[in-house]
């Protein structure tokens, strides 16, 4: 080696000894800055409360929940989103201590991935609330606070938060995050936590809804309630039973009179009913003549759909809007009760994945008799089915897929927790959810719903609805309840994903359910083979596992298993990690005889299907009475 090259060898050896003493001393420093961020407000929040035997995957989600809630009391004191970047360090080890008491032996940043400058970095770079409130709408920002602001323990108020927040995240926060910590899709709940909910990020509601994580005992407590409701219904149900026996022989000598004079007066009883609902929400009652004239006098060419109530045509209104008409046939004192239900349900309910009633028309006319009909808005891309089994030959790209089934979740929380009172669908199925010009899912046909009274969980009733979508314990026992109509969602994503119907007839001739099949599929490992072949612009292996998953364990046979629609949307929307799925005691394909038999001893019939749309035939047997409930596609 030359005298010149020993020399540069020399001051190279030199310079990086310098550059490393320079690091070490930097991260020295670091370390020797105090964290802004307050992790001891999640230690009564998550005491008692970590599930046990979470896999890797949960831990990181759980601590990853934990890390935003301490954003959003930073963001709340100091209106930053953010510490500083110097504070990196000392934040992970103040993290890294909290945790050591509930996760022993578990290093954060190293089973989770997590890079120490994250917790610093975030969405689009927002750091402050200035920047992000600049970046929103103010308009949008009330909003969020009219929706948020209140306690969000219940399923109603934290559902209408949520729905909020979502919306929000798609419309503005679009850009890219750093790391996967406080990303563009926690933002909003970090926000809202601090600055819109006036209880705060360590409320037990607001850290529940926003971010999963409460004290624990809410369980017990709600199970020890149940237990006093139980006991207190058992001895007030003796009681009144004495006094209901009394009374039911009055009762009974006076219900033939009873019925007599409602069979009269429900003509009249159904205008007055719609003209109170009209004044209250600003319906259209249209004319009969109007109608005629916007159906081309119900030409056969404007028919779009066929029902047991009637058909439906599409019309042109004279400010030039398209609407569709459905026309109840056979108007009588029965048909005008479920017109005046459908009509009360659409009317009292207001969501952009729920079908939008316009008005509706009563008439008698000499030649025509009785007219009742509803006017709605005109969708333009048909229903689900038409895509998933009709005439439309192109299949719908993953993308739309996501799309309606996002949409229908959406609609149907709606209706459980934002509509009061709650309704029960009790009918969904792909013919009746509904696609507009952008593909946006709209939930229709609410013949058969239900308004829930006031602290009900559940239903006892008649059976109604179609196979194949009609949960067990529904049609088994006549127990409806909302998780009823999320087995009902789960047969439709599943069809959705699958492009196999909800209930077919195999080679032997024997009935074969597609949630038998998915969860045969999941069970062996496969859940992907449930997606269907060819489908365009397919997503990720991650995401499409994902959806099978939601859809199998929407369709549990057992009601336990299943989540709320609320839970659902925050599985579909976030990166909220999915119960493991329990065993199927039962097999829903050997129990079929005797469903069959008990809805036709309960009042509903067989399942019929002809020219592209299925019927669901219910008999009335102390009225002797025929009542066939078949839905519509509404096609262009």
């Amino acid at each position: 080696m030359s005298n010149l090259q020993f020399i540069l060898f020399f001051f190279f050896v030199l310079h990086l000894t310098d550059f490393r003493t320079a690091v070490t001393a930097q991260q020295t420093a670091n370390a020797n800055v105090s964290c802004p961020l307050d992790f001891n407000v999640l230690r009564p929040l998550i005491t008692g409360s970590i599930p046990p035997n979470m896999d890797l995957l949960a831990e990181c989600q759980y601590i990853r929940q934990g890390l935003r809630l301490v954003h959003s009391d930073y963001l709340r004191r100091t209106g930053n989103f953010l510490p500083p970047l110097n504070s990196s360090e000392s934040c992970w080890q103040a993290f890294q201590n909290l945790t050591k008491d509930f996760l022993p032996n578990f290093d954060i940043r190293s089973r989770c991935g997590y890079e120490t400058s994250w917790i610093s970095q975030g969405c689009m770079n927002i750091t402050t609330r200035s920047q992000f409130e600049h970046l929103i709408p103010k308009t949008v920002l009330n909003d969020v606070v009219s929706s948020c602001n209140q306690s969000l323990k219940n399923s109603a108020p934290c559902a209408t938060c949520t729905t909020t927040l979502s919306s929000l995240t798609a419309s503005y926060l679009t850009g890219s995050s750093v790391g996967n910590l406080s990303d563009c899709g926690a933002y909003p709940s970090i926000y809202a936590a601090a600055d819109a909910n006036q209880f705060g990020p360590t409320d037990e509601g607001t850290s529940s809804c926003l971010f999963g994580l409460g004290p624990s005992g809410s369980e017990d407590s709600s199970a020890n309630k149940k237990v006093v409701i139980i006991v207190v219904s058992v001895v007030c149900s003796i009681v009144l039973l004495l006094i209901l026996t009394g009374i039911w022989f009055l009762w009974h000598k006076r219900v033939i009179l009873k019925r007599k004079m409602r069979q009269r007066d429900v003509s009249s009883n159904v205008e007055m009913g719609l003209e109170s609902i009209s004044e209250s929400t600003h319906l259209i009652r249209f004319t009969f003549d109007e109608i005629k004239k916007a159906t081309r006098n119900f030409s056969r060419d404007n028919i779009i759909g066929r029902g047991g109530y009637g058909n439906v045509y599409k019309g042109v209104l004279p400010d030039g809007s398209e609407v569709a008409f459905k026309r109840f046939k056979n108007c009588s004192a029965s048909g005008d009760a479920n017109f005046t239900h459908e009509v009360e349900v659409i009317a009292s309910v207001r969501h952009v994945n729920l079908v939008a009633l316009r008005g509706y028309c009563i008439a008698t006319t000499p030649l025509e008799g009785h007219q009742r009909i509803i006017v709605c808005d005109l969708m333009r891309n048909g229903s689900v089915y038409d895509h998933l089994f009709g005439s439309v030959e192109s299949k719908l790209s993953w993308p739309i897929r996501q799309k309606i089934a996002l949409g229908t979740a959406r609609g149907l929380a709606y209706l459980h927790y934002g509509a009061q009172p709650a309704i029960f669908h009790r009918d969904i199925k792909a013919s009746n959810i509904l696609l507009d010009e952008k593909f946006e899912p709209k939930v229709a046909d609410f013949g058969l719903a239900k308004f829930t009274p006031e602290g009900l969980t559940h239903l006892s009733t008649r059976v109604a609805g179609t196979m194949g979508y009609v949960a067990p314990e529904y049609a088994l026992y006549g127990q409806l309840t909302e998780r009823s109509d999320v087995y009902s969602f789960g047969v439709v994503l599943l069809e959705l994903l699958s492009g196999r119907k909800a209930l077919v007839l195999n080679e032997d001739s024997q009935p074969s359910l597609v949630t038998d099949w998915a969860w045969s599929l999941v069970r062996m490992g496969n859940a992907l083979d449930v997606i269907e072949d060819g489908v365009p612009e397919l997503g990720t292996p991650e995401i499409l596992e994902k959806y099978v998953l939601i859809a199998v364990l929407c369709s549990h046979p057992q009601l336990y298993a299943r989540p709320t629609m609320d839970q659902v949307v925050k599985m579909l929307e976030t990166e909220l990690s999915i119960p493991s799925i329990p065993e199927r005691p039962i097999s829903i394909i050997a129990e079929m005889a005797e469903i069959e038999r008990s809805m036709s001893s309960s009042g509903s019939g067989v399942l019929s299907s002809s020219a592209g749309y299925q019927s669901f035939v219910e008999t009335d047997r102390s009225s002797g009475q025929r009542e066939e409930r078949e839905s519509y596609d509404s096609r262009n």
